[in-house]
């Protein structure tokens, strides 16, 4: 399995690359949501990790974008964000994001948990 994790925090980068590589998951990094952008259609990962508050192109954007790309639109999103506000969420869902976990407040095993459960239908 290979995930693109778009994040721009450097500890949320190191944290859940070296967990998801210790679930012997091939993991991508992108910084911002350009980037995020480029590496999606380079890597062409099963699913991504995508923080919505971002330097140059946030999350947000990305998820327009990706609705635009046929290679893209079928790439599960996991919306990984601090925004917890029923507002953000909602938006991003509208935009075809297919979950969303609040980094700042759960457990890794609960990501895994829906990166799993996402990867059967998928």
């Amino acid at each position: 399995m290979k995930i693109l994790l778009i994040e721009d925090d450097r500890f949320f980068q190191k944290f859940y690359s070296r967990k998801l590589a210790e679930q012997n998951i091939e993991t991508a990094i992108a910084s911002d949501g350009e980037e995020g952008l480029l590496k999606m259609r380079q890597f062409m990962p099963n699913l991504v990790l995508l923080d919505l508050i971002m330097p140059k192109v946030d999350g947000f954007a990305v998820l327009k974008a990706r609705l635009e790309d046929p290679n893209l639109i079928k790439i599960p999103v996991i919306v990984f964000s601090t925004l917890g506000q029923e507002q953000d969420i909602e938006n991003a869902k509208k935009l075809g994001a297919t979950d969303y976990v609040n980094k700042s407040f759960f457990e890794f095993s609960s990501m895994m948990e829906k990166i799993n459960n996402i990867m059967k239908t998928h």
